[in-house]
């Protein structure tokens, strides 16, 4: 007897590359905003980390959590290309083994993707914008490379949804 994950033909190569190149996306500004949070040199001086970001403070906690978050949200993509996509797992509580309904999945990832592109499109002019005062030497031209993955975020998000939305309907 077949699962219901077995009736759906599998992801293309291309969207199963996509799916990770999605969730890779957020690494490099988390790692970034992590570094920032522990206090570590990343362009900004003592006195505006504490005024703007309140780091040392509870600006640790935003800014680590905020690369969590983040993270965990960019791996959701791979749901789209993997079983547990398509049958929620055992080990999840009342729901565990049951099939995830499409438009569980597709909205969900269709809104987020829109919201991704509203959110980073902005990056793509990064080196056109004035460099920040309070960043020092070379960091503007740095964060701005640690950040422009996320301008593929939600277009590589919207490229997985279409793949698994085909997929399933």
């Amino acid at each position: 007897m077949s699962s219901p994950a077995n009736t759906v033909a599998p992801a293309p190569r291309w969207a199963v590359r996509a799916a990770h190149a999605a969730a890779l996306t957020t690494v490099p500004s988390g790692l970034w905003r992590i570094a920032l949070g522990l206090g570590l040199p990343v362009g900004y001086s003592d006195e505006v980390l504490r005024e703007n970001f309140d780091i040392p403070g509870w600006g640790v906690v935003y800014v680590i959590g905020l690369s969590v978050v983040s993270e965990a949200f960019a791996l959701l993509t791979l749901g789209l290309v993997r079983p547990w996509g398509e049958v929620v797992p055992r080990w999840i509580p009342v729901i565990g083994g049951r099939r995830v309904h499409p438009l569980a999945a597709v909205v969900p990832a269709a809104l987020g993707a829109a919201a991704l592109v509203c959110i980073w499109s902005g990056f793509v002019f990064w080196w056109s914008v004035e460099e920040t005062p309070a960043m020092q030497g070379p960091w503007h031209t740095i964060v701005g490379t640690l950040y422009q993955p996320l301008v593929l975020w939600g277009p590589l998000l919207a490229a997985v949804t279409v793949s698994y939305y085909r997929r399933h309907r």
